[in-house]
């Protein structure tokens, strides 16, 4: 007996669950796929590592399989759009195992690879297309694709494709699919473009939060070390790696150069690194996540856009060797440990120059990062005069809201429990 059999789900879905060790739905899930279910736009609102991907494709999979019809050539009966590639290929991974028992296609499209086996692959018809919003504008451009099929449409990470300018694609991808439709839209935040975003595409739609936007995951403990310089940023990031060297470590670096150059200095250093950006092709970047699953490599260094979407259980802990420009990504960075009810460790490294931006995280989230090391500076150097140049240029756990700071030693403590949760 499963927890799943309470949301009215198909027995053939059920049983790829328990294939899949899944028995108990996450809230997000527990909420959203009964109203989905009864044929509700839903407007989902989670962090990422909820079990979001599930929460839409479980009653995706059950509207397609009441329908016995199979799609024709170049059509799509369901569209998913997330911002990234790998996004894109970890909700099709997860999508196979619910459809492996049953004649649904999942189709994959996304910058990188060819877009000519694409085209092929589109030829036949697919009941699930998971794509990008740029390579899928090519494939339409081409007449490779209709979607006046689409009679379901999933937003995924919506706020994130919301700022890597991926707008004005949605603009011409929806007027060419199908009406009436289900649409369902996944965020982690909700800043005023998503409020317009829900109100043009979804109608009538059921609200589901499991956590207020800018939150983080109940067991993500945060901490910030104030930092001097570059220099000494480099110091402290080797000691905390230093302290567990089998621990999953996803770093972010704000810049692709940074992200290359950090990499590289740990790796003449001895640790096992690899680095993931847009400079990067898709190949590269798949075989390090893949290593970094796989615990080949121990240490992930990553700019956002490169690790949107990554899903990966074993993340004991979260650096931000850089403070992000944008308040919102800090809680899409951290949101990569702590997964699916696991613990981990969000630490964030503060120059001066970044003491602005701590400010805005800490406002868009409503607490005070406890302080590991260091002391904030009382006349901080302003960052948009200091900065704005290299902004232009960029590549791409709550603690209960108390600002008490965090005992020494206590990374080492949580570095053991968080692997040992993973």
């Amino acid at each position: 007996m499963s927890d799943f059999d309470t949301l009215g789900l198909k027995p053939v879905l059920l049983a790829a669950l328990q294939d899949a060790g899944l028995t108990t739905p996450t809230p997000i899930q527990a909420q959203a796929v009964p109203l989905a279910l009864a044929g509700h736009d839903v407007l989902g609102l989670a962090q990422t590592g909820t079990g979001k991907t599930m929460a839409f494709g479980l009653p995706l999979v059950s509207h397609l399989l009441d329908s016995s019809e199979r799609p024709a050539a170049r059509t799509a009966k369901s569209l998913i759009l997330a911002p990234t590639r790998e996004l894109v290929n970890q909700i099709a991974e997860s999508l196979r195992t619910l459809t492996k028992k049953t004649q649904l296609k999942v189709n994959v499209v996304v910058g990188g690879q060819s877009i000519n086996k694409q085209i092929h692959q589109l030829l036949k018809g697919t009941d699930i297309l998971v794509a990008t919003p740029g390579r899928l504008i090519d494939l339409m451009d081409r007449k490779a694709v209709d979607l006046r099929t689409v009679k379901h449409l999933v937003l995924d990470e919506a706020d994130q494709m919301l700022d890597m300018g991926f707008i004005h694609a949605l603009r011409r991808i929806a007027p060419k699919l199908g009406t009436p439709r289900q649409t369902m839209l996944f965020s982690a935040t909700m800043p005023k473009q998503m409020e317009d975003l829900s109100r043009a595409y979804l109608t009538n739609p059921k609200k589901v939060q499991v956590a207020p936007p800018g939150k983080a995951a109940d067991k993500i403990t945060q901490s910030v070390h104030h930092l001097a310089d570059k220099s000494a940023k480099q110091a402290k990031l080797r000691e905390i790696l230093s302290q567990d060297m089998d621990a999953l470590t996803l770093v972010f670096s704000r810049t692709k150069h940074g992200a290359e150059k950090l990499m590289k200095g740990l790796v003449a250093d001895g640790y096992n690194a690899a680095s993931i950006h847009g400079n990067k092709s898709q190949g590269q970047r798949d075989r390090a996540i893949k290593a970094f699953r796989d615990g080949t490599i121990t240490v992930l260094v990553a700019t956002d856009v490169a690790a949107r979407g990554i899903d990966i259980p074993g993340v004991a802990y979260v650096v931000n060797y850089d403070l992000p420009e944008v308040p919102d990504n800090y809680v899409h960075r951290i949101g990569r440990t702590a997964r699916a009810g696991r613990e981990g460790e969000a630490i964030a490294f503060c120059a001066p120059d970044e003491a602005d931006l701590l400010r805005q995280i800490e406002k868009l989230m409503k607490i005070e990062v406890p302080v590991a090391s260091g002391t904030a500076p009382k006349d901080p150097v302003p960052r948009k005069a200091q900065s704005r140049g290299r902004a232009r240029g960029h590549g791409g756990g709550q603690n209960g809201g108390q600002g008490t700071k965090a005992k020494p030693g206590g990374n080492r403590r949580r570095r053991s429990r968080a692997r040992k949760a993973a």
